[in-house]
């Protein structure tokens, strides 16, 4: 008896040992990696938005293929699925549907994207360099690969009274649509009709307008001001992102990124020492130059599927000087957005990433 007991646990013992052996080890996650920047040559100012699954940016580049001798910029727009491979698709408007209606030979540039109620909305910057009459304009779409028809412009900067009226950002905010908008002359803001192609006050807008932050526009053009603001709502905050310093002086250029905050979409927006916005030096520090890449700014924000944010913008990458020089090739930047305790927003060291991150969380679309 004792036998045949030491032998069915024999038996057990040695069935175990094979059930065990036969499990499926687990196999390590690999954690996906990219590295900036994630789009070049060139793409400037973009823009993003999220439509069907897909991420589509828009942005900034001279349009060569025109053959313009006046070097007239273009907006063109990439894909992705997961924020950091981007494929070019096509650009907004061609040299035929292109807008006109501004300063001769006048570019278009600095784009936003929203979508309000069921039309997605292109708002775009049509002004030479030193324009002394530039405007912002809108297109309206139902795909962001258009196609775009222009609806005109929005307004000039002698209409509403603001210098160098450029780098729109449009964002619906209790019930009501509002437009932040200028370039080193003062940030303003004013609202727009519910559809969002027109000033809600009209010729009126230019006494109605809002200084929100830098200086007002009987000011020169002063670096330590603002321009490209964005704003991005969490919590109970508007925070206005501005970026600051020369944008476009290739390797040498002090472009960086700010951000104040307001509980109101028209402000007062205030920084961390508790500054108002209305002056030169303010805001949280963001995202600043670094060896590796600089003149980092003009952002836009946008979420992954876990909710975590991540800022898209554009810099210099100092690695082109050894075969382009003091390059002019702005190109397409993600990092990720990190928040104090505090709830002041910045990048890990304040600087763009130059080493392997993981990339965001996006679930794959279903085939």
């Amino acid at each position: 008896m004792k036998k045949l007991y030491a032998l069915i646990l024999l038996v057990l013992a040695v069935s175990m040992l094979i059930s065990c052996q036969n499990e499926p080890t687990e196999t390590p996650v690999e954690t996906k990696t990219y590295l900036n920047p994630v789009y070049e040559p060139v793409f400037a100012d973009p823009s993003v938005i999220r439509h069907d699954g897909i991420y589509y940016a828009f942005g900034t580049q001279d349009y060569g293929q025109w053959g313009d001798q006046y070097g007239v910029k273009h907006i063109p727009i990439l894909s992705s699925e997961d924020l950091v491979t981007w494929v070019y698709e096509t650009s907004a408007f061609t040299l035929q549907t292109r807008p006109i209606w501004g300063t001769l030979n006048a570019g278009l540039w600095a784009p936003d994207i929203v979508k309000i109620g069921d039309t997605l909305n292109l708002y775009y910057s049509l002004s030479t360099w030193g324009d002394p009459n530039p405007g912002i304009g809108v297109a309206t779409a139902n795909h962001p690969l258009g196609p775009w028809t222009d609806q005109g412009p929005i307004l000039r900067s002698l209409q509403i009274e603001v210098n160098n009226s450029i780098d729109p950002t449009v964002f619906v905010a209790e019930g009501k649509v509002y437009m932040i908008w200028g370039s080193f002359r003062g940030i303003y803001g004013v609202e727009l009709t519910a559809d969002g192609l027109a000033l809600k006050d009209g010729d009126h807008a230019k006494n109605t307008k809002v200084l929100l932050a830098g200086l007002d526009t009987s000011t020169s053009w002063n670096a330590a001001t603002y321009e490209a603001p964005f704003i991005y709502k969490k919590g109970s905050y508007y925070y206005m992102f501005l970026s600051s310093g020369t944008c476009c002086d290739g390797h040498q250029s002090t472009y960086n990124v700010r951000v104040g905050r307001s509980t109101s979409p028209m402000g007062p927006y205030i920084d961390h020492d508790m500054r108002s916005m209305l002056g030169t030096y303010r805001g949280f520090q963001v995202l600043i130059g670094s060896g590796y890449f600089k003149g980092p700014g003009h952002n836009s924000i946008i979420q992954d599927d876990e909710g975590q944010e991540w800022i898209l913008y554009h810099a210099f990458d100092v690695s082109e000087a050894a075969n382009f020089g003091n390059s002019p090739r702005r190109s397409l930047m993600v990092d990720r957005i990190l928040w104090n305790e505090q709830g002041w927003p910045y990048v890990f060291g304040n600087m763009p990433s130059n080493n392997q991150q993981a990339v965001p969380m996006i679930t794959p679309r279903t085939p």
